[in-house]
């Protein structure tokens, strides 16, 4: 049984397909990368899986479950978990206040920023461990809004996994982020991929990084899938190299 599954999953704004009968399954213990030239509904396929859109027609299912129907908090109770192009913090809080309160929802524990909290030792000891793994411990006092573009990255990374989904989808991960930062980000990715019951599904522009951590690669291009398997053989076909690339079309 697959961890996610699309079933002809379509949206349609107007008389714009814009994510156009999409079925594809995800296993655990994979890393698949989602590719595709600007506008080919790479991002809205991610909304409609994670719930930001409501689907046209067509089902998500996590681990056979649909949930089509459900919002994005249900679905993340369900396993699913979501890092957006833009940071998604709490600019004023600090980067521990971040990791905690979403422990604190990992453990059912409720949002409130003081209550429970404070009696609970096992809590504040998982999120300084989220903290450490993503490198982020000297920083733990330190909100947001004062961190770098590439350490805000880092905390998000941070409160998806302490989380603790079942599928971790990051929308261009690397995005805006300085040549020094992005190493330290596909190091937490790799990390995650490691473990063989997380399944990863990556939204990414740079090809360097697709070819480095891509289980496999498929392809969306004017809302439809167009191609989708082994990483080489993929980026090799003609379709990508037309459409995402943008060669072939010149040289027949």
């Amino acid at each position: 049984m697959p961890a996610l599954e699309t079933r002809g999953l379509t949206v349609r704004f107007g008389g714009h397909v814009a994510v156009d009968n999409v079925s594809c399954r995800f296993t655990s213990g994979t890393l698949t990368t989602i590719v595709g030239p600007n506008g080919a509904g790479k991002t809205t396929y991610f909304n409609l899986v994670s719930g930001q859109l409501r689907a046209t027609s067509g089902q998500v299912l996590v681990e056979g479950e649909e949930i089509t129907l459900l919002s994005p908090s249900a679905r993340a109770k369900r396993g699913l978990g979501r890092a957006f192009q833009m940071t998604n913090l709490f600019p004023d809080l600090t980067a521990l206040e971040n990791v905690r309160l979403a422990v604190q929802c990992r453990a059912e524990a409720g949002w409130s920023l003081f209550r429970v909290w404070s009696g609970r030792r096992d809590l504040i000891e998982k999120a300084e461990e989220v903290l450490e793994r993503v490198r982020l411990s000297d920083k733990r006092h330190v909100p947001p809004k004062a961190l770098s573009h590439g350490d805000q990255r880092k905390l998000e990374v941070a409160l998806l996994i302490a989380m603790e989904p079942k599928v971790f989808m990051f929308d261009e991960p690397t995005a805006g982020m300085s040549v020094d930062e992005v190493p330290t980000v596909l190091e937490l990715i790799r990390d995650i991929k490691q473990r063989k019951d997380a399944t990863v599904i990556l939204v990414e522009h740079k090809m360097d990084v697709v070819r480095s951590l891509s289980d496999r690669i498929i392809v969306l291009h004017n809302g439809a899938l167009v191609a989708d398997g082994d990483p080489a053989q993929v980026i090799a076909s003609p379709v990508v190299q037309e459409a995402y690339l943008g060669v072939g079309a010149a040289n027949g």
